[in-house]
């Protein structure tokens, strides 16, 4: 008597391990391998499924069809393409790379930037908010170590006061510990009811338009000297032919915001110092001999000391809120004589920064709802409850209803001279305590651009892969699902990720050791 066929099905694996063996075990598995690989290393790829074409570019004729089903899975597998690090390591990795070179670019130029800006004056400076109230923080007064991403120098005291006694509330006021770097109070506030959480997500909120002020505050410090030393304004001819004077120099950036651990953001911001071309308004040139990178450090210094915000009037705050920069407001130049700031250093520090949000204050969710917002917000709750609760309560509707039909005249003309609530955004922010803003942003011509740098790689890639010149591909396609169809699966295509990966890494360690020995030798 025979034994009967047993037909293995994935589903039904014991686990992962043996998910594994029988995918590598089948025939398919190399062409698999090679079909996933545009996704290799993401946590949740997006499948696809539908048609693609190959269209002729001159005559737009189809050359080629093939439709998902003929595919591996059944399915066109594509990375999602998330740039935070906690979402998908992977794909924050390749953001970060192209964040790098978006914030290198500007400083030494290439891909496109003349190599000429390296040239320009440059300052990196840090803006800071102010304080909210005491919270719990590691301070070093002297640092001994190599590596201050992992500083294990013994810090001062927290909050040494001899005289501080209680809050009003009966919290002590002072603290005499030396936190580690790891300690989870640090950024807690002393009193929760001391601390003022309204202040704070309004400051996150209008965060960046405190930014865009001071940056115009810094272009018109500029100019002003430019005035003063007789430096004359310029002449640009516009695309529409109108003639305007502007001034000789402005101010080129890229910026990085930083959530701290008191879950208040933070600027990093590279501030190149340029010129203008009559002839090109659109060029790079250096900025007037009169003009050096001590006037652009003063004006960064003068900008952050005058400009402040004064927000819209609210129903729990009349007046509004203040919005400045806090105390320290840091300002150093790059690669000076001696320095430690280097431009690689500092491309490498916002390039890190750019694929972070929330994680740094243990908070870390989606957009919220009115049916997820109780389980994060908490008038009475700790330092991040009473945040997001601080986002919501202040991001309520606040004009009259009149949908019953009971109102009288003159309660409907209030109600259309109101004006929309200036903080409703609140709400939609509230899973970034506030924060509406992108974490790394640039203008214009500080550097090249995101797109400019994926469109490149698109076209390496068809280069690689030997699609002809004059053809280009037509997907339509329908999303059908995310994630990998098994553990085993994202095991394989991230264990290949990351070989590949490290084989690049090591072969540009090679080429740059190689390129060292040549010009050692000559």
């Amino acid at each position: 008597m025979s034994t009967p066929l047993t037909i293995y099905r994935p589903s039904l694996a014991a686990g992962r391990d043996a998910q594994v063996l029988h995918r590598a075990a089948s025939p398919e598995f190399s062409g698999w391998l090679e079909h996933t690989r545009p996704a290799g290393g993401c946590a949740r790829p997006i499948r696809l499924t539908g048609t693609i074409a190959a269209v002729d570019r001159t005559t737009g004729r189809i050359t080629g069809r093939l439709h998902t089903d003929e595919m591996p899975d059944r399915a066109l597998y594509k990375a999602c393409g998330n740039r935070r690090e906690s979402a998908c390591p992977d794909c924050a990795w390749v953001y970060q790379g192209d964040a790098y070179q978006v914030v290198c670019r500007g400083l030494t130029g290439g891909k496109g930037v003349p190599t000429s800006v390296g040239r320009h004056p440059v300052v990196f400076a840090t803006f800071t908010a102010p304080s909210f109230g005491p919270v719990h923080h590691r301070h070093v007064l002297r640092h001994t170590c190599r590596n201050r991403q992992r500083c294990d120098c013994r810090p001062a005291p927290c909050r040494a006061r001899s005289t501080a006694g209680t809050c009003p509330h009966g919290q002590p006021a002072a603290c005499f510990a030396h936190h580690d770097a790891n300690d989870p109070r640090l950024g807690q506030p002393l009193c929760l009811d001391c601390y003022d959480h309204a202040h704070q997500v309004v400051w996150n909120y209008f965060s960046g338009e405190l930014w865009r002020r001071t940056k115009q505050a810094a272009d018109r410090h500029l100019a002003a000297i430019c005035r003063k030393r007789g430096i004359p304004l310029v002449r640009v001819v516009t695309a529409s032919g109108k003639v305007r004077w502007v001034p000789p120099v402005r101010v080129s950036h890229g910026k990085v915001a930083e959530m701290q651990r008191r879950a208040a953001v933070h600027f990093h911001v590279l501030l190149r110092l340029d010129g203008v071309d009559p002839d090109d308004p659109d060029a790079l040139a250096p900025p007037p001999a009169g003009i050096t990178v001590d006037d652009l450090e003063a004006a960064v210094h003068a900008a952050a000391r005058q400009i402040t915000v004064t927000t819209p009037p609210h129903p729990d705050q009349a007046q509004g809120w203040l919005i400045a920069w806090g105390e320290q407001v840091d300002v150093r130049r790059i690669n000076t004589a001696g320095g430690e700031l280097t431009d690689g250093k500092v491309a490498a520090y916002l390039a890190k920064y750019a694929t972070k949000a929330t994680e740094a204050t243990g908070h870390s969710s989606t957009r919220l709802t009115p049916a997820t917002i109780d389980d994060y917000a908490d008038p009475e709750g700790d330092h991040l409850a009473r945040l997001i609760d601080a986002c919501w309560h202040l991001g309520r509707p606040t004009h009259t209803d009149t949908s019953s039909g009971a109102a009288t005249a003159d309660d409907r003309q209030d109600s259309l001279d109101t004006k929309p609530n200036a903080y409703a955004g609140l709400r939609r922010w509230a899973h970034m305590l506030g924060f509406g803003g992108h974490f790394l942003t640039k203008t214009r011509r500080y550097s090249v651009t995101f797109g400019l740098l994926r469109s490149t790689r698109a076209t390496y890639r068809r280069t690689e892969d030997n699609e002809p010149a004059d053809s280009i591909t037509v997907g339509i396609l329908t999303y059908i699902g995310s994630g990998w169809l098994t553990e085993g699966d994202a095991l394989l295509v991230n264990t290949a990720a990351r070989q590949r990966r490290e084989s690049r890494r090591i072969g540009r360690e090679e080429l740059a050791h190689e390129a060292w020995l040549l010009g050692a030798a000559a």
